[in-house]
């Protein structure tokens, strides 16, 4: 069994890049490195109407982004409830950081705890390649099981496999609306790329499938934190 050094990653991809089957094939390969999300996080703390939700909640319903410090804060608070705020500990951050100054407040928070990200994971799928994708794909509203037409396309056509009932599209998937949500991304992804750049943990990992590029990311990895 392969036996890794403690890994702390952070994955970057457009919306439609497939962060969400690539993270979950990885977390399957190594069984040291767990998932946390900040969405699930602030929904948990919306639900449960904590002061933290309420905060949230009404920056939301206002249309304003929460502040940097906000989510850097959140997540590290997480993460020293779950023990993982030291260098021993590894885990993959999904949704986080979105910004520079978020990518900035992190580092600020996890350096004291020598808990400092030591992988940021680019991937480079074709623009192109991402709006056919987003054409192709439907989802099970119930469950959020996605399928793609013409790379996993569902056993009886627009049913969900599962339960039988009904596929969706998403409101937003459509080429107009994703075209402008692309280009948000990469205006936006610059200066997180630069950031991490400086601090020498960035690395991209190009393809236009997670066939292409999942060997791939599990041999970076596996070549930088695999112990031998």
């Amino acid at each position: 069994m392969q036996s890794f050094n403690p890994i702390r990653m952070v994955m970057l991809g457009a919306p439609g890049a497939g962060k969400g089957t690539l993270s979950r094939r990885l977390l399957a390969k190594i069984s040291r490195l767990s998932s946390i999300s900040t969405g699930d996080l602030l929904r948990a703390q919306i639900a449960k109407n904590t002061d933290i939700g309420k905060t949230a909640s009404g920056y939301i319903k206002s249309g304003k982004l929460l502040p940097d410090t906000f989510m850097a804060n959140l997540l590290t608070a997480e993460l020293s409830k779950k023990n993982w705020l030291n260098e021993k500990a590894s885990f993959l951050l999904d949704g986080f950081p979105r910004t520079a100054g978020q990518a900035e407040q992190l580092s600020k928070a996890l350096n004291p705890h020598k808990a400092n990200i030591n992988l940021v994971l680019e991937l480079d799928v074709p623009p192109e390649v991402i709006l056919d994708r987003i054409a192709n794909r439907w989802i099970h509203p119930g469950s959020e099981r996605v399928y793609n037409l013409r790379y996993n396309p569902p056993k009886v056509p627009f049913k969900d496999d599962v339960t039988g009932e009904p596929l969706a599209k998403r409101a937003d998937d459509n080429p107009e609306t994703f075209k402008v949500r692309l280009s948000q991304y990469f205006e936006e992804l610059k200066p997180i790329k630069q950031f991490y750049a400086k601090e020498g943990v960035l690395r991209t990992v190009s393809g236009e499938t997670s066939d292409i590029i999942f060997p791939k990311m599990l041999k970076l990895v596996e070549d930088e934190f695999e112990r031998h």
